[in-house]
């Protein structure tokens, strides 16, 4: 009797570690895909004037959100859905900063995609 419920016990501290790993793994994706940023420090390094800020403040709420999204859809689509939010996010910086800024912010952008393992 005492080596089934040793057994038992054994077999549900197993699944209990099983589970909370892939809830771990679930929630680093999900943090790996949040994009969010202080808009103050990327106005003063990007150098951008009070109408810039309020514009890429609209665009990058709008790409966080299509991130999120991302992190959340299967993994099958995610790629796809990553490829899109970015290039759209692109074409609308690139019609509110200038190319020097622009440049700046490929750069930032592509360091964030580097450092949380996003390609």
């Amino acid at each position: 009797m005492k080596r089934i419920v040793l057994s038992v016990m054994v077999m549900l501290s197993m699944t209990f570690a099983f589970a909370e790993n892939e809830n771990t793994n679930a929630v680093n994706n999900v943090q790996a895909y949040d994009m969010t940023v202080n808009m103050n420090k990327l106005g003063q390094t990007l150098g951008l004037s009070w109408d810039q800020l309020e514009f890429v403040s609209d665009v990058h709420t709008a790409f966080c959100a299509d991130m999120k999204n991302a992190a959340m859809a299967a993994e099958s689509e995610r790629q796809n859905m990553v490829d899109k939010a970015v290039r759209k996010d692109l074409a609308n910086m690139r019609v509110i900063l200038t190319h020097s800024q622009y440049q700046k912010y490929l750069q930032l952008l592509n360091v964030t995609f580097h450092n949380r393992g996003l390609k």
